[in-house]
Order: structure tokens, then C-alpha cells, then sequence
């Protein structure tokens, strides 16, 4: 039986519309203040927490009751925002 010839394949190279620009690869990394505010706002927001859960709702602001919760948790969303800035 004849052995089948084999096939050498093309190299591929993408379109030029599709290839990464020199732009993305000279973007700067980020600020040094950037993954300290993102910490920080976490520690904040968990610390907020609890102390509010620790001081059977008194403190730190006993007025705004479960609005606590939401600044606890505010906190720690904003550090989300802020680490997708992060590269």
C-alpha cells in the first residue's frame, strides 16, 4: 500500500486588524498608591464590620443602624473598583 504524502502546514499570521498594538504594550503600570488604597479599603470596610457586630450595634455610628453594614460593604466594593484598575 502507498504511504500518503504528508502535508506541511502553513504558518499562521493573524490579520493586522486583530494584532495587538504597541500601544497596549506600552501602557505604564500603576501608581504604587493604587494596590495600597485597595488594602486599605478592604481592612477598613472588614474592621468597620466588626466593630459594629463586636459592640452589639453601638458603635461606630450606633444613629445609622443597619447603614453600617452598608459602609462595611461599600468599603470593600469600592476596593473592587479599585483593584480593576490595577495592572
Amino acid at each position: 500500500m502507498p504511504k500518503s504524502q504528508v502535508r506541511k502546514k502553513k504558518v499562521y499570521t493573524p490579520p493586522t486588524d486583530v494584532r495587538p498594538s504597541s500601544v497596549a504594550a506600552s501602557r505604564k503600570p500603576s501608581p504604587r498608591w493604587l494596590p495600597v488604597t485597595g488594602v486599605a479599603l478592604i481592612a477598613f470596610g472588614i474592621a468597620w464590620l466588626v466593630v459594629y457586630y463586636l459592640s452589639d450595634t453601638d458603635y461606630p455610628v450606633a444613629s445609622w443602624s443597619y447603614w453600617n453594614l452598608a459602609i462595611g460593604f461599600g468599603a470593600m466594593v469600592a476596593s473592587l473598583a479599585v483593584f480593576s484598575r490595577w495592572r
